[in-house]
């Protein structure tokens, strides 16, 4: 069967482990654009569409910024199936009609989630799982007609709209990723803090979220099911 096509969005401002990271989790073909030097897609033929995260925040008045919201936007009126991870979440609910706030603190490190409701992105995940989280940034309204599917108690964790799916945690991250944005908060959290997300990152606690991996298996298959459509009923 032929690999989907994807667009991969990266807003990360050049982190190397971003594109690393998505490269081994995706099993699709991958076009790659470096959104925050304004690069899109000139077109939507595209199967399916992943955002990155960021260290951008939705609501600031930068160029590449209104045009990412616009093009997500765009995307979403053509029905292409859409994941956004952490920014890309964030986007994802500002450009379907949805806000996104400053939360005036950080949640940073493994933390537990919660599904709220049912999705095939979720298949095989746990009702109660584990993934690494890094942001201060927070959807605060989810987009009309948008149904909740996962949350913790620093709020909205996953949603989806028609095609689009966001979550604010970081299922692509391995160990490596966890430890290097953690050490990049220096200035933001302080060094307790700090030292206390990275001896967190654990075999253990790795291994734990790895079961939420199994959502980028869950979106391919459910870009496949799009693109395919329903089989052909026998004569």
């Amino acid at each position: 069967m032929d690999r989907p096509r994807f667009a991969l969005l990266d807003a990360s401002h050049g982190e190397p482990h971003t594109r690393r990271n998505f490269r081994r989790e995706l099993d699709a073909s991958l076009a790659e654009f470096d959104v925050t030097q304004c690069e899109l897609p000139e077109t939507f033929d595209y199967d399916g569409v992943v955002i990155t995260g960021s260290r951008a925040s939705v609501y600031w008045d930068e160029p590449w910024i209104g045009s990412l919201l616009d093009w997500a936007a765009e995307a979403a009126r053509r029905d292409l199936p859409m994941l956004g991870v952490c920014y890309g979440h964030q986007v994802l609910a500002e450009a379907l009609g949805g806000r996104v706030a400053d939360m005036g603190e950080y949640e940073i490190g493994y933390r537990e989630i919660q599904l709220v409701d049912g999705s095939h992105l979720f298949d095989g995940v746990s009702e109660s799982f584990t993934a690494f989280t890094t942001h201060s940034d927070h959807v605060v309204e989810l987009p009309p007609g948008a149904a909740l599917l996962a949350e913790n108690d620093y709020g909205i964790h996953a949603f989806r709209k028609g095609h689009a799916f966001g979550v604010q945690f970081h299922p692509e991250y391995d160990p490596a990723t966890a430890e290097s944005v953690t050490r990049g908060k220096d200035g933001q959290l302080s060094d307790e803090r700090i030292r206390a997300v990275v001896d967190g990152i654990t075999d253990e606690r790795y291994a734990a979220a790895c079961e939420a991996k199994q959502l980028f298996e869950n979106f391919v298959a459910y870009v496949r099911g799009v693109r395919d459509g329903p089989p052909a009923a026998a004569d």
